[in-house]
């Protein structure tokens, strides 16, 4: 048509003003907003951007583009959208490659000593002896890797962030003092090698990071996974690349598995288990389970915006110890708390009809608003843009009330709702789980009634 004629003409005009030899997305744009007139102006303009919005983001945008650049995509187009809508250009753009400078242990891994010195990692409770044995396996001339074996859920990793949390309180021995504990995604290493010797190339650039360094600790979670990991016809897994730095000495490495996956991967492999000393990990009894909830309670009610009481924390150990069997302590007693928590919540925080119905009204007018613009009623998009934003203006309000009055009503989470969270883990009844054995020596004749017919005098 004419007018796409003369935004060409207008665009080919642009590219000469800024320079360049080839008309790109950016200088059409330039050309639509320099037509002045027509249905992409009229969109814009709805949209409350100007003409000269557009064409300070386009020459900006320019501005960064080296001369030399090559003729062809350039990811122009969210760039420039970012600066017409305000974002800063090139804002949330990545550049190609753009991890390539940086350590494979922070693109792999994270550094634990850090999260711990930010107060990003949960206390450890009534494992003091634990961490002092794997301090003791760090300090060894020989065999100064410690592998941490135990059940489930008894707190292997919880052990290595004490640890982590001891290095960055500066309360260990000398020899562990200023080294970084570094946890690594063995998942996110293997994900992506495509082409064979990708991931041994990844491996390899670890551990020459861990070598240099000198102060690096790594920690592998679920180390049995590494024996075969990334292996493929013709080329080497991870198990293999790590042993020679570790007899060498080189490297530090924590392991953590369950004694069934060692015997069952690790102890096939001798070279690579006798590099290591095992540290066995118990699961902890009621009363240190107590200890250990009571460091994390705070974290749980900030989170859930509850209450635990003592007889819920109680009830949470006992009932989990007694009747959740497929799992280990203190693990089970904390999702356990946990889930009640969540439970509460819920029941707590049903949002108010006030607010069920403004969103109701706020997904009316969005849907109206994208059917008057797709029919290019911007007239009415516009007013109906103006109501959307009262909208969401009142549920805002709306909304802080509720939350405010949410902050005032903390509900307390008890031993009943404890019994409940376990009676639907289990399926056993409420009132068995509640039930005290007073209650129960009380009832124990008609139990037996029920089991031994005909015998009344010998019941």
């Amino acid at each position: 048509t004419p007018r796409a004629n003369r935004v060409l003409e207008d665009a080919y005009r642009e590219t000469m003003t800024h320079g360049q030899s080839y008309i790109a997305t950016e200088h059409l744009l330039l050309g639509i907003v320099s037509e002045g007139n027509g249905r992409a102006m009229d969109a814009l303009r709805t949209m409350g951007v100007s003409g000269d919005a557009v064409r300070n983001a386009v020459d900006e945008l320019v501005a960064q583009t080296p001369e030399d650049a090559p003729a062809g995509p350039r990811m122009a187009e969210p760039r420039i959208e970012g600066g017409i809508f305000g974002m800063p250009v090139g804002a949330g753009q990545m550049r190609p490659n753009a991890n390539d400078d940086a350590s494979m242990l922070e693109q792999f891994g994270r550094n634990l000593t850090k999260l711990a010195a930010d107060k990003k990692l949960d206390p450890v409770i009534g494992r003091d002896r634990e961490i002092e044995r794997v301090m003791q396996v760090l300090a060894r001339r020989q065999k100064n890797n410690p592998l941490i074996l135990g059940d489930p859920g008894v707190g292997k990793t919880a052990i290595v962030e004490g640890l982590a949390q001891l290095i960055a309180s500066g309360n260990v021995p000398d020899i562990l003092r200023g080294k970084q504990v570094w946890t690594l995604d063995l998942a996110s290493l293997v994900a992506g090698s495509k082409y064979r010797g990708e991931f041994e190339d990844r491996m390899k650039k670890v551990v020459a990071e861990l070598e240099k360094s000198k102060n690096d600790i790594l920690f592998i979670d679920e180390i049995h996974t590494v024996i075969g990991a990334g292996s493929a016809e013709g080329s080497i897994d991870a198990a293999s690349i790590l042993k020679p730095p570790l007899s060498r000495g080189e490297i530090q490495v924590i392991g953590a598995t369950t004694a069934e996956e060692y015997r069952k991967h690790v102890e096939k492999d001798a070279a690579f288990e006798r590099r290591f000393q095992p540290v066995n990990i118990g699961e902890p009894n009621n009363d240190d389970t107590i200890s250990i909830i009571h460091g994390l309670q705070d974290r749980y009610e900030k989170h859930h915006h509850v209450h635990y009481t003592e007889a819920a924390i109680k009830a949470a150990v006992a009932l989990s110890s007694r009747y959740i069997q497929d799992r280990f302590l203190p693990d089970k007693a904390i999702d356990v708390l946990d889930e009640a928590g969540a439970r509460a919540r819920i029941h707590k925080m049903s949002l108010p009809p006030e607010i069920a119905q403004v969103d109701a009204d706020l997904l009316r007018v969005r849907t109206q608003k994208s059917e008057a613009a797709s029919a290019q009623e911007f007239e009415q998009a516009a007013r109906l843009r103006d109501q959307e934003k009262s909208l969401v203006a009142e549920r805002d309000r709306l909304e802080t009330e509720w939350r405010e009055q949410l902050d005032k009503n903390i509900v307390t989470v008890d031993e009943d709702d404890i019994a409940k969270v376990v009676s639907g883990i289990t399926g056993v009844p409420v009132s068995n789980l509640t039930e005290t054995e007073a209650s129960r020596l009380l009832r124990t004749e008609d139990i037996l009634h029920q089991r031994v017919v005909g015998q009344d005098e010998a019941v």
